[in-house]
């Protein structure tokens, strides 16, 4: 596999042959897709290797000659065709299955390199493309490109094949290879754009509703059934020799060491063989999943020179005047239907084609065991937002601890999350604190302990106590930390949904409840006495002070929204359900000063107006009492609890209960598309940091200096 490419050789040693047949691979002279040569590369042993400078070698000579060979469409083509074999045969030859896992593992080794070092951002280097005189030769359909061809072929075999000890290296491969193919995103902006090219996706678009429902079908099913691999020699003839480097290691990040079977799998696979749950080929599968479902295919609907632009950026424009595709597998994965129960369509919206059918019991059973997992945290995302169906089948469970639990103990340990995780898991909490039952169910659900909770032991808690609890901690350390608005609005509206359904909040969620509004408090005062200092020292000055004024001004009234919201959370609990809360009219009491200040503030004082109301009856009912000794928190307890009987809420104003609603941005694709090839490189998938262009990477000094040195 040198610079010197040779015709193979018949009767060579093994060694010798494969490096004939490489050669002549990557070499200059064209081979016909009818050609013996195709059948003796795809069928070279799984146990040879060759080191790392010679993969770059053979990678850099590939790309020279690709343009005249058109190599790497013939061998992506011979991949579909074996996997044609194998879908049509019940049972697929040894033979079959190795040259298959060979076609894909070669293509996606030199398809990466060319990607990586792509000039420009058509990929003309891919040369995916064969003269109409070989494609008839061939039977290949003459009215269809290339690239269309070989994705159904993958997607066919993914979505039809059953995950065996035989077949499961071969399902590894194809998916890491449909990775590959779809990693043109990487270098693309994070805005898409109609001018963007991205060969294999948009073919994966372009598949039959049958293809598509059998690929998100099967790519879920991978997910929930976990499999693992089988580690015998029996199956995998290869075990690595004395101190030898790893059969696929990265060159700088642009090639890898070439074999057929790789090494990096094998070993990657060992390892995590103890690791539990952890599967592979569930994690890779997830991943093609939610690539192919959040990826949006951009078209312009109206030119530019439709309108007068004057001097309106054209970008701006582009972006506003753009549309998107529908994307089916996102379709798909919101039609998907549970196997066990046919839900009457009494709305006329029968759904047309193929329907996704899965087992919503163990897709449920299996998020809840993989939420510490970025890539489980957005598909729950997805299909909560999306698919109704799904949505309704979380809401009527009885467990809802099995996911609610994963994501608080994420939460409460957000300082070693990243900010996107929390954000999504943030989002799934307030779609489902919008149903009324669910806000009533968490309260119902008690839960013996919660060991990961390490300020303080929490023993016979409800779930929905100790969601108001973690919500709060949230919103203090992101108040501490991050600062982030949209943080603090979205854990304030999932609490404001819950809160005319809450029933019974334990002792510390109340004070938790209470000091939330004592911290936020604290923080508007200070904001209000920096801007009145400021005030001060310009009309001293005799300067405009309006700027400085208006710097200060939308930080308070973001703190006046917030403090509102919890003046109406409170509100709700004390109108709708203070009866059964008597810890929160405790925690009030107790703190009662807190309010104080507030009582006259033109914004605050109508909220106030029903928190005093409450005050004065049970500050009334406690001056009544005569008391022999000092008041404990039992007494004082006892005696809210015995007037709450009588409690009929005269003189409170009723208020619209708030609810708060999730809705995605007008343009969700500039933040998912970016965020699933996050989390497919934060997986392991190399990618030269210099050929990203979706996302900010940073560069190693390694990195740096390979940039430096590269051709």
């Amino acid at each position: 596999m040198g610079a010197a490419p040779s015709t193979p050789r018949g009767g060579a040693r093994p060694q010798h042959a494969a490096e004939n047949l490489m050669a002549a691979f990557v070499g200059e002279k064209p081979y016909p897709l009818s050609s013996d040569f195709w059948s003796q590369l795809l069928e070279v042993p799984l146990t040879l290797q060759w080191p790392q400078d010679r993969v770059l070698q053979a990678c850099q000579l590939f790309a020279q000659h690709n343009y005249h060979t058109n190599h790497l469409a013939k061998i992506l083509i011979h991949l579909a065709w074996c996997l044609q074999d194998l879908i049509s045969t019940s049972s697929g030859s040894a033979t079959a299955y190795r040259k298959s896992v060979n076609a894909a593992y070669i293509s996606s080794v030199f398809l990466k390199f060319i990607i990586e070092n792509a000039k420009g951002a058509n990929f003309e280097e891919l040369h995916l493309n064969l003269d109409k005189d070989e494609k008839r030769q061939c039977n290949l359909p003459t009215d269809q490109s290339i690239e269309v061809f070989i994705i159904r072929g993958m997607l066919s075999f993914v979505g039809s094949s059953d995950v065996s000890p035989r077949s499961c290296l071969l399902h590894h491969e194809l998916l890491n290879l449909m990775l590959v193919a779809m990693s043109t995103q990487l270098c693309s902006g994070p805005s898409p754009g109609p001018k963007d090219v991205h060969p294999f996706i948009d073919a994966a678009m372009l598949q039959e509703s049958a293809v598509v429902a059998s690929t998100v079908r099967k790519l879920l099913l991978n997910f929930i059934t976990r499999p693992r691999f089988p580690f015998d020699g029996s199956t995998y003839p290869f075990s690595p020799e004395g101190n030898q480097s790893g059969v696929l290691q990265r060159v700088g990040s642009v090639a890898a060491n070439f074999v057929l079977l790789p090494y990096y799998t094998f070993n990657y696979l060992l390892s995590s063989s103890s690791a539990g749950a952890r599967s592979p080929l569930a994690e890779k599968s997830l991943l093609v999943l939610l690539v192919l479902v959040h990826y949006r295919k951009c078209h312009v609907v109206k030119s530019l020179t439709d309108n007068n632009l004057g001097d309106v950026d054209s970008t701006t424009y582009l972006r506003e005047s753009s549309s998107f595709y529908e994307n089916p597998y996102c379709k798909a994965l919101e039609n998907a239907r549970d196997i066990e129960f046919d839900r009457v369509d009494i709305e006329g919206n029968a759904h047309n084609g193929p329907l996704v059918r899965l087992p919503f019991a163990s897709l449920f059973d299996t998020l809840g065991l993989c939420l510490s997992d970025e890539t489980s945290v957005l598909l729950l995302y997805s299909l909560v937002h999306g698919n109704s169906d799904f949505l309704e089948y979380v809401l009527v469970r009885t467990d809802l601890d099995t996911l609610l639990m994963p994501i608080l103990e994420t939460l409460y340990n957000a300082s070693r999350r990243t900010s996107n995780q929390i954000y999504m898991l943030l989002i799934i909490l307030l779609i489902l604190s919008q149903d009324s039952s669910f806000n009533a169910s968490i309260h119902k659900l008690m839960l013996p302990s919660v060991p990961w909770y390490e300020e303080r032991l929490l023993h016979h808690t409800s779930l929905g106590s100790l969601m108001v609890i973690v919500l709060i901690r949230t919103v203090k350390y992101n108040l501490s930390k991050l600062r982030d608005i949209y943080l603090h609005t979205n854990c304030l509206a999932i609490l404001a949904n819950m809160a005319p359904h809450v029933h019974r909040l334990s002792a510390y969620a109340s004070q938790r409840l209470v000091s939330l509004f004592d911290m936020l408090s604290r923080k508007y005062t200070k904001l209000a006495e920096l801007k009145n200092d400021k005030v001060i020292k310009v009309s001293a000055d005799q300067m405009e002070g309006v700027s400085l004024t208006e710097d200060m001004s939308p930080e308070i009234h973001i703190y006046t929204d917030f403090l509102r919201i919890v003046l109406e959370i409170l509100n709700a609990i004390l109108t709708y359900a203070l009866p059964r809360n008597p810890e929160v009219v405790y925690a009030i009491l107790h703190r009662q000063e807190l309010f104080q200040p507030f009582k006259n503030h033109p914004r605050f004082n109508e909220l106030l107006e029903n928190i005093y109301t409450v005050l004065d009856f049970f500050n009334s009912r406690m001056d009544m009492q005569h008391m022999d000794g000092e008041w404990s928190v039992d007494k004082v307890l006892q005696v809210i609890i015995i007037n709450s009987r009588s409690w009929h809420g005269d003189g409170m104003k009723m208020f619209t209960q708030l609810k708060f609603t999730y809705e995605q941005e007008s343009h969700p694709e500039e933040f998912f598309i970016p965020y699933v090839w996050q989390l497919v490189l934060a997986q392991g998938f190399n990618f030269s940091p210099h050929a990203i262009n979706l996302l900010p990477v940073e560069l190693s000094g390694d990195d740096a200096l390979s940039g430096e040195q590269s051709v």
